[in-house]
């Protein structure tokens, strides 16, 4: 008798910010990318074309042999929340409405038409998913855990903001949902609006602020803005906001009650910025807190699964992990929408479908989040070859050596190798890497490589095992995928030489590992373990320096994506100052190829889009 068939689903998240493809075959995650890494547009939010053809092409399928495709949220249920949100409001929001109806009528409510455009050839049945059940279904199916309380928090879904589950072998039980317009994620993201950084992208920046500023403007949030409650639902004052039928996030009377206006965004940040960055994170911080408790409670688990994109703030998970109620909390590598696609089409296999699910307790199914596209050996230096690079070629055994010593030396390295990381974070495979023993590399990254604000912290990746003698974090998971902030061991801090105020005390040395400790003693970590080519260069270059812990960026230049292919890489070399580049067995050198750099670095600089 012939094997059964195999049953492939692919799931799609597009239309709002961050679109994605992921590819399940028999239950098994085969591919998942953004589309961005293809398009070289910054957060795309178009129909993931080219990530749907590349998840194909993967599996070796064809859109034919497809036997579902999901979407990962109802679009019909989301704009009737936008009518009723128009109309409740009316007549108000005019501009917004005209603004934001156009594009639901020529894709956002027709998305089997664009999904069979986008999918030639497609015959089999589209599925829908709720937003929320999309993102329990990516925080649990994928987990290490067999049964777990289920917490999703972002800024908005169809109408729920944040839920509560409980998953079980292959089924998930939504239990509670908090409802727009009160929402923790478009709380925080009205003041990273008004700190002058960007909607859904710059989340991240206004979390690496706050440890330069003092919770000062708490009290008054907590009086005038938002309402919390014992069970993390939260009511917020609507007299402060205009994201309900306005093109900005606040209104004047949040501008009032904040000393001016928001921040320009290329304007200095001053004080006010710092410490309204200190005082949200706290809010956040404690009604996530409240929330995981209420879960918690509600549950009866012990072991918590955390998608959304609240849940990308790894210091409010740093500090569940050591304060809240769970033994065990696991976090999807990629909570934002990109990660919706994936937990779309876990949604079918499992929960629709009724496959049966097995998990150990220990090992997730997320592959390290290596999921992405990679190159060939031939390929890569094929591209290399036609952009006039010059490169060395090296066992890997010498390689890993002169690539310890280089860092160790003070010498800046990209890093290419393998499938690249799906999510925002990068993993070890399209990195950025240098030695956290420096006190000037974290200003030399950020400036002279990154092109970005100078106050931002890096990652410290470190050897599983050695982990705890340089982080007061036991957790016994570890932090595989950089999304848990933990505070640097206290025996290797270090007296500071000097006291600075605001963004200057980025430039004191506050441990033996200066470039990733960040202003309060902190480090978001990625614990590196298994037997990735990422972990081995680790090895060598603990065994060359004696400490265990690099430096771990993303590869990428501030406005663009992470770079997928070994072109983009050698642009990216390039235009910046990093020193040296390695694409598989590749070791390019700046000196061999300084000749093409300064021309490309100052096109780049001319003509980059600040995010």
């Amino acid at each position: 008798m012939p094997p059964a068939a195999a049953c492939s689903i692919l799931g799609i998240s597009a239309f709002f910010h961050d679109s994605a493809a992921s590819l399940i075959v028999d239950g098994k995650i085969v591919a998942a990318a953004q589309e961005e890494r293809f398009s070289r547009r910054k957060h795309d939010e178009r129909f993931p074309e080219h990530a749907s053809r590349w998840c194909l092409e993967e599996a070796g399928l064809s859109a034919e042999q497809l036997d579902a495709v999901v979407f990962y949220e109802k679009p019909l249920l989301k704009f009737d929340r936008l009518l009723e949100t128009y109309l409740a409001i009316a007549p108000q929001g005019l501009s917004s409405f005209f603004k934001a109806v156009p594009a639901w009528l020529k894709d956002k409510l027709f998305i089997e038409r664009k999904m069979k455009a986008g999918l030639p050839g497609f015959r089999g049945r589209f599925l829908y998913s709720s937003h929320h059940e999309s993102h329990a279904a990516s925080a649990f199916f994928p987990s290490p855990f067999q049964d777990a309380a289920i917490l999703t928090v972002d800024g908005v879904g169809e109408w729920a903001t944040a839920t509560i589950a409980t998953g079980s072998d292959n089924r998930i039980t939504m239990l509670r949902e908090m409802r727009f317009p009160h929402s923790v994620g478009l709380l925080y993201s009205a003041f990273t609006y008004f700190c002058g950084f960007k909607v859904n992208a710059g989340e991240y920046k206004l979390m690496g602020l706050a440890p330069y500023g003092e919770p000062r403007f708490e009290s008054v949030i907590r009086e005038k803005i938002v309402r919390i409650f014992d069970d993390g639902s939260i009511w917020l004052n609507p007299e402060y906001f205009s994201y309900l039928g306005g093109l900005r996030m606040t209104s004047r009377k949040f501008s009032a009650l904040f000393g001016g206006p928001p921040r320009d965004r290329e304007s200095a940040i001053s004080q006010r910025e710092m410490d309204l960055a200190a005082s949200i994170q706290s809010v956040t911080e404690d009604i996530i807190l409240r929330m995981a408790r209420h879960a918690h409670a509600l549950t009866g688990q012990d072991r918590l699964c955390l998608a959304g994109g609240v849940a990308l703030n790894c210091v409010a998970n740093g500090r569940l992990l050591r304060e809240g109620p769970f033994r065990d909390i696991w976090v999807q590598p990629a909570a934002g929408d990109a990660g919706g696609s994936l937990g779309a089409a876990l949604h079918v296999w499992h929960q629709v479908l009724g496959h049966p699910r097995n998990a150990d307790g220990t090992t997730d199914s997320m592959q390290g989040a290596l999921l992405g596209p990679t190159e060939e050996p031939e390929e890569a230096e094929k591209r290399l070859r036609a952009a006039g690079a010059v490169w060395e070629r090296l066992n890997d055994a010498l390689l890993l050596e002169r690539v310890a010593d280089l860092i160790a030396q003070g010498n800046v390295v990209g890093w290419v190798d393998a499938r690249m990381e799906f999510g925002p974070r990068a993993l070890g495979s399209r990195s950025i890497l240098g030695d956290a023993r420096s006190a000037a590399m974290q200003t030399q990254m950020n400036v002279k490589i990154k092109f970005r604000e100078s106050f931002r912290p890096f990652a410290p990746a470190v050897l599983a095992e050695h982990a705890k003698e340089w982080f007061d974090f036991p957790h016994r998971g570890g932090s595989p995928y950089m999304l848990m902030v933990a505070p640097v061991a206290a025996h290797r801090l270090v007296a500071h030489g000097r006291r600075e105020g605001g963004l200057d005390q980025v430039k004191e040395r506050r441990s033996e590992i200066p470039a990733v400790t960040h202003v309060d003693n902190s480090a978001r970590l990625q614990t590196v373990s298994g037997s990735s080519r990422f972990r081995r260069l680790l090895e060598v270059f603990a065994r060359q320096t004696g400490c265990p812990v690099m430096i771990n960026t993303s590869f990428n230049i501030r406005g663009e994506p992470i770079v997928r292919t070994a072109e983009e890489a050698y642009r990216c070399f390039l235009s910046t100052d990093m020193d040296a580049l390695v694409v598989g067995n590749c070791l390019l050198l700046k000196s061999d190829n300084a000749s093409a750099s300064a021309d490309a670095r100052a096109r780049y600089v001319a003509s980059f889009e600040l995010d």
